[in-house]
């Protein structure tokens, strides 16, 4: 069957090593199209490396080579076998299987690498995959996945601190689930002239938006200071898997 006419399937809850595997073919689909589709090896090195993956891994290749033979019974996984004789690579079918698009295929890789963060997190590291130019693009890909069950949040996308993460775990995993947020009650009401309190309390309220809207800028560039270097540490990888060939 041509892969454009691939049927379209759900996608099912995913054991931890199965989010892993398919998370790396869809990255490194994304990242590094030359080097891609993926030999077993790279594809086990992808699952294991440090950086922009919690938790770290340390899969042997017998146990990825399993999981991928699960993702391939499930249609998400295809081997390709050269007839050069060279070595077997893997691919995924997510372009196919799925109505996806590329924003919401990029953030449901990344949920799958990392698990549960918030949206400016989520779009710094998505972007390296598919450009998301602003947090309503980001909005609009993870509200189509939220409306497909595939992701879910505490709150609304709106909210400030709203956490966002897949819906794939199965029931029985035991998992960091999404906190639910609350308001904060309001604080008594302190011994002040009435005239004075509204004032007061405007003052401080413009005062703590301020500060919260540092702490998410400052966020949002630590964040893609961090990914930067993980962009570097994967490239010095990829040379030296290459040099190593």
């Amino acid at each position: 069957m041509a892969e454009s006419s691939m049927e379209k399937i759900p996608l099912p809850e995913l054991s931890r090593k199965q989010r892993r595997v398919l998370g790396v073919l869809l990255e490194k689909g994304f990242t590094t199209p030359d080097q891609y589709p993926l030999t077993l090896k790279a594809t086990t090195t992808g699952c294991n490396q440090k950086n922009n993956r919690d938790p770290v891994s340390a899969y042997d290749e017998d146990t990825v080579a399993d999981t991928l033979g699960q993702l391939n019974r499930m249609g998400f996984v295809g081997v390709l076998h050269p007839e050069s004789g060279r070595t077997e690579r893997y691919r995924h079918y997510m372009r196919h299987r799925t109505d996806l698009t590329e924003h919401q295929l990029a953030v449901l890789t990344e949920l799958l690498l990392r698990g549960k963060q918030q949206p400016g997190e989520l779009r710094t590291r998505a972007s390296r995959m598919a450009p998301i130019d602003s947090q309503e693009e980001l909005r609009i890909a993870l509200q189509g996945l939220m409306d497909l069950g595939l992701a879910r949040a505490n709150g609304s996308l709106e909210r400030r601190g709203v956490e966002v993460d897949h819906n794939l775990y199965p029931a029985n995993e035991n998992h960091d689930a999404l906190s639910v947020l609350t308001d904060e009650p309001a604080a008594p009401p302190e011994s002040r002239p009435a005239a004075a309190a509204p004032r007061a309390a405007a003052a401080d309220s413009s005062r703590a938006s301020a500060l919260e809207e540092t702490v998410e800028d400052l966020r949002t560039q630590m964040v893609e200071l961090r990914d930067l270097v993980s962009r570097l540490q994967d490239e010095m990888s990829d040379l030296r898997r290459q040099l190593g060939a």
